[in-house]
């Protein structure tokens, strides 16, 4: 059983700013989830199943809104129109450290170049620093992984000198870097 602290969000979570839209995902998603995350840049950034199909989708689904429903994490949409799906944000407790939150995030390749990542990352960055009682947010990028690596930059967190992060992924222990944000970081 999962004891860390539940981040305590409001019932129904929706921001907006910045030109987007950020909602919770609803069961009329699936369809939107498998043009998302079925996507070979997905598969090779993100835990997701590989392939994702409309199964991947119910279960993924699934999982979110238990996880939503015990307070674990929150796996926002990205819209511009508050309705179609163009990536993903999520925010949940950071395993190493409950006293952080982490947020991952991904943008379905047609939508991608469009800073999409950048503005949802800031938008929740914001809101997370206000209301979760994070000490700091965390990002955990594996190294090669130079577009996420951007938006990490772009929206003001800087790598921090620890070890890497290891974990599973398809099977295999992936290393993970970390880039941390506080109140006292500013994103650009």
């Amino acid at each position: 059983m999962d004891i860390r602290p539940s981040l305590a969000l409001p019932p129904q979570l929706r921001l907006e700013g910045e030109g987007i839209r950020l909602r919770e995902w609803s069961e009329d998603d699936v369809l939107a989830l498998v043009e998302l995350y079925d996507d070979p840049e997905m598969a090779r950034w993100t835990p997701v199943a590989s392939p994702f199909d409309i199964a991947a989708a119910h279960t993924y689904l699934a999982e979110a809104f238990a996880a939503r429903a015990q307070g674990r994490k929150v796996q926002l949409a990205i819209t511009t129109d508050g309705v179609v799906p163009r990536g993903e944000v999520l925010l949940f407790r950071n395993q190493k450290d409950e006293r952080d939150v982490e947020l991952a995030y991904g943008v379905g390749a047609a939508h991608r170049g469009r800073g999409l990542a950048s503005k949802a990352v800031r938008l929740v960055s914001d809101y997370a620093l206000r209301h979760t009682g994070a000490r700091r947010l965390v990002l955990c990028i594996e190294e090669g992984n130079t577009a996420s690596r951007a938006v990490a930059q772009a929206t003001g967190f800087a790598l921090v000198d620890t070890d890497p992060v290891l974990r599973m992924s398809r099977g295999r222990e992936v290393p993970l870097q970390t880039w941390a944000r506080t109140n006292h970081t500013g994103g650009s």
